[in-house]
């Protein structure tokens, strides 16, 4: 049998494209289950938000960003044991709504993520022998030539875990024996509420807000934003296909900041052959960045928020990048482009790391 190969970062990443049209958004019910809202909603933990659109629509987004809360996380060091035992388990895991990710790799080092009650925790072979827990082969089965993983996963807003049952005894001799170090957490409260007295305030958290960042009046070259006439059946799916791939990247380009999409760009072709796509348009385009650690939830939010306020004779690109799962570059994005005079048209691009 030959062995599957080791991961790397030559390896290529999976997109899929979807063109559709979104319907309409009633405020006081705003979609759930439908895309793109059900594939913003589903991405883990977001590490950068980013958002494109032409200068004259920045107004309307200053609004929006003034009349919405900033969105905020903290930093704390706590060992397993710390979350597993006590008010903090009660409050916020049991009762509660938060997202905690661990310092770490994934796939490299040990790390742990809580998420909807879910204690999920990717394990070497050491520290899952260690921790005597039931778990999974991580990736392939059957893989040689690698370090083997674990994959640990335990619903602890199950009736089951409780001081006193097997399953939860073993997992806190497990953070007592084979976890009790302190690591580094990041902690999302997707809960309005706090709990009174608060059981992270004890553990001294940093808070910190996601600022973001303002680029305004980039002179750009502009691509075709408009969707061909033909994009939806077989005919135009050749159509379609260079469509996406030429905007897609031209609006990585922006979000890099190059200087190829800039108005009076003369590299060396040598250097770039690069050139924008299009009519040789040019208008003054800006770009905002969050990038902390953001929730799902805020992030589908403020994508409804742009359908809402923002006019149809408006473009705009939006999109969200979670962090690497371990080596630089591996991580999952999605990124939605709304294109001007279209009502309800978008093009997502949903593009997911190796496995």
């Amino acid at each position: 049998m030959l062995p599957f190969p080791t991961p790397s970062v030559y390896q290529s990443s999976k997109c899929f494209v979807t063109y559709g049209v979104m319907g309409h958004l009633d405020p006081n019910q705003p979609p759930t289950k439908s895309k793109p809202w059900s594939t913003v909603a589903g991405q883990d933990f977001i590490n950068r938000v980013e958002l494109i659109i032409p200068q004259e629509a920045f107004e309307v987004v200053r609004k929006i960003l003034n009349e919405k809360a900033t969105p905020e996380f903290k930093r704390v060091v706590m060992s397993l044991h710390d979350i597993l035992s006590g008010d903090f388990l009660t409050e916020y895991i049991k009762k509660g709504d938060v997202m905690m990710l661990s310092e770490g790799r994934k796939g490299i080092d040990n790390v742990f993520t809580f998420r909807n009650g879910i204690l999920t925790m990717s394990l070497d072979k050491e520290a899952y022998e260690r921790a005597g827990l039931v778990g999974k082969p991580d990736g392939v089965k059957g893989k040689r030539g690698l370090k083997p993983r674990w994959v640990v996963e335990l619903d602890l807003t199950s009736s089951s875990m409780v001081p006193g049952k097997k399953g939860f005894d073993r997992l806190i001799y497990a953070s007592k024996n084979a976890f009790n170090t302190p690591v580094t957490w990041l902690f999302c409260n997707l809960s309005s509420t706090i709990p009174n007295p608060d059981p992270l305030a004890p553990h001294s958290p940093i808070k910190c807000a996601a600022e973001p960042s303002v680029l305004q009046n980039i002179d750009a070259m502009l691509p075709t934003l408009k969707p061909p006439v033909n994009a939806i059946g077989l005919e135009g799916r050749e159509e379609l296909e260079y469509y996406s791939t030429e905007l897609y990247e031209w609006l990585s380009l922006v979000r890099l900041q190059s200087p190829r999409i800039q108005v009076g760009d003369q590299v060396d072709p040598y250097l770039c052959r690069y050139q924008v796509p299009g009519d040789d348009q040019q208008g003054k385009i800006c770009k905002l960045t969050w990038q902390g650690f953001l929730a799902p939830s805020w992030c589908r939010e403020m994508l409804l928020n742009l359908v809402a306020e923002l006019p149809s004779k408006a473009w705009f690109s939006f999109s969200t990048t979670t962090f690497s799962k371990g080596m630089a570059g591996d991580n999952s994005e999605i990124s939605l482009f709304r294109p001007q005079g279209a009502s309800g048209e978008y093009v997502m691009w949903e593009i997911k790391s190796h496995e």
